[in-house]
């Protein structure tokens, strides 16, 4: 198991508990979420910066012999 840090742009929601189901879904397609938050909202873009630290399951390629 490896952990990442990711950053994701997100489209802003009217609803908070909308932006947060939209923000899980995203960060899942990526790994499992240790913990995230928005650091940055464009209001003029409509856009919500996330940043993430997911963990993701070693591939059998990429595990030591």
């Amino acid at each position: 198991m490896t952990t990442h840090f990711i950053t994701a742009e997100i489209d802003l929601q009217e609803n908070p508990l909308a932006l947060q189901q939209e923000i899980e879904a995203e960060l899942q397609k990526r790994g499992e979420p240790l913990r995230w938050a928005v650091t940055n909202v464009d209001s003029d873009a409509q856009k919500v910066r996330v940043e993430a630290i997911v963990t993701k399951e070693d591939s059998p390629s990429t595990l030591p012999a």
